[in-house]
This record gives C-alpha cells, structure tokens and sequence, in this order.
C-alpha cells in the first residue's frame, strides 16, 4: 500500500473540503493520486448532498458585499441547519462567493420558479415572433425548439442558481451549492437577496424558497 503523507491529505482536503479520515481513505482507494481522489470525493459528496435537499435550514449568515467605489452594494441571506456550519470556513466562503456573484452578474431571482409567469409569457411570445421572422418555412415543432433553447438562455441570464458562476464559469451557483453542501455536511440555501447599485430604482427582495 502507498504510503499516504499528512501534506497529501491537507491538499486534498483543501480542494475538496472533506474531512481528513475522509481524505486518506480516498487516497489510499486512489494510491496517492490527488486528482482521482478529488474527483471521487467531490462526486460521492454531490450525491449526499442530494439526500440533504429537504432538510430545514434555519440558521446561516447575512453576507454583505460592497464594491470599492461604494456604488454597490449586496446583502444575501444564505442558510445552513446549524449555527456551527455557519461558522466554517467552507460555508463563509460560499456566502461570499454568493454575495459577489450577485454583485457582478445581477441576477432577478433566485430560481425561476419565482419568476412571475406573466414574465414568462411575455418573453416567450416575443422569441416565438423572433424565430418566425428568421424562419417562416420552418415547421411549427422546429420553432419551438428553437423558442425552448432561448427560454433557457434567458432563465440563465436572470436566475441566480442557473448563471454560470463568476469565478468558474463552468459551474453553475446551483452547482456551487450542492458542493457546498458536500463540504459542510448539511443543507444550504440561498433564500434571497438585495442588489443596490447607486441612481438604480430598487425592486423588492429576491426571495427564496424554504
């Protein structure tokens, strides 16, 4: 057996945020291959965190950013099931993320679920209209397709836990919290949130489901 180096198991803990036994196990399983046992980790910890979607969460932090010119400002309420989670490291780093994420993509809502459908329609009507003028010969199930992929297009563009992640644009912050969820060991929810940006009318908060 491979033997396993406490530098190996701190590096892997922090790409992953697991726990140390965790960690070594992983690496023996892997033979000290840090990338194979991050991926396994970071796999079976999204498939926990699966389990974990229904779970209460009631505790959390109010995070705040503010941009250095003072011109914006976020404040988003993010949860967890326990005041202990909430002072982890993982946990903060996730509601910072969270918090300048918003700052800079500016997200509506928080899932599209709040979207009101009023909203919906009216943008659906006019992509509908758009991919006619494009293609009036095109049959009718070919239209929709094409109306379907840029109703996705703008979820993306106005749902927080649909947008790529600022940091990483190849996760989205949906994906960034379930990893979250993995490395904290509870449930996490982005409830809602505020953007203000100076001379800006400000709409009513971003709110989230329980």
């Amino acid at each position: 057996m491979v033997q396993i180096t406490a530098q190996q198991v701190k590096e892997l803990r922090e790409m992953t945020g697991v726990g140390p036994a965790e960690c070594k196990k992983a690496l023996e399983q892997f033979e000290g291959n840090l990338e194979k046992a991050a991926n396994f980790l970071r796999e079976k910890g999204l498939a926990k965190a699966a389990k974990k979607a229904g779970r209460v969460a009631n505790e959390g932090i109010i995070q705040t950013y503010q941009h250095h010119n003072g011109r914006l400002a976020v404040v988003v309420e993010v949860n967890c099931e326990t005041d202990f989670v909430a002072k982890t490291p993982a946990f903060q780093q996730f509601s910072r993320d969270v918090a300048l994420h918003i700052a800079n993509l500016a997200p509506k809502y928080v899932r599209r679920e709040e979207i009101p459908q009023s909203i919906i329609d009216a943008e659906r009507g006019v992509q509908q209209k758009i991919a006619l003028e494009e293609g009036k010969s095109r049959p009718a199930n070919i239209i929709e397709k094409i109306v379907d992929g840029r109703m996705e297009k703008f979820f993306a563009d106005i749902v927080l836990l649909e947008q790529p992640f600022i940091k990483d644009d190849t996760k989205t912050i949906e994906q960034l919290r379930k990893e979250a969820v993995a490395a904290v060991g509870e449930n996490v929810v982005i409830r809602r949130f505020v953007r203000f940006e100076l001379g800006e009318v400000g709409d009513e908060p971003a709110e989230g489901e329980e």
